[in-house]
């Protein structure tokens, strides 16, 4: 729930799309119901499908780095839709090898430019509906006001 009321609390979207952290067995998993985020043929707005698996890799890298002061964006992303989706859009954010991301935290560390692609699974009841991959970039020296490294 920490990942959940940190996106809630800072990212006001996510409230409004019915956002929630979910378990699973292959990574890091956010849900919205179909409900909140339909199109005009009631399946999931492709712009919907696209901002949950971005905050599925946002989520998954914030969790990782919380301790840290450090802001999160994302510098692109590609999307491919595979198939409609009609219930839940699920996105499981699959953990890159673990020297990825000492080297993304080695990067923050000393100062340097930290980047990191992640990889997005979108499913629908288990089913591929849409692959998704972005490369994020941590900042450490952001003048902010105060929003905590809610930065997508």
């Amino acid at each position: 729930m920490e990942a959940e009321d940190f996106l809630h609390a800072h990212i006001p979207l996510t409230r409004a799309m019915g956002l929630r952290v979910v378990p699973h067995s292959s990574g890091f998993a956010v849900e919205a119901p179909v409900a909140l985020n339909h199109n005009h043929l009631h399946t999931a707005f492709g712009g919907s499908i696209n901002a949950v698996a971005t905050l599925a890799g946002y989520a998954f890298l914030w969790m990782e780095l919380r301790s840290r002061a450090v802001h999160l964006v994302i510098l692109r992303s590609s999307i491919r839709f595979v198939r409609p989706i009609r219930a839940n859009i699920q996105a499981v954010c699959i953990a890159p090898e673990c020297e990825q991301i000492a080297q993304f935290a080695a990067s923050l560390h000393s100062g340097e430019k930290a980047r990191i692609a992640l990889h997005v699974r979108v499913e629908e009841r288990g089913e591929l509906a849409a692959r998704f991959a972005a490369t994020f970039a941590g900042l450490t020296n952001f003048a902010t006001t105060g929003n905590s490294g809610a930065m997508v």
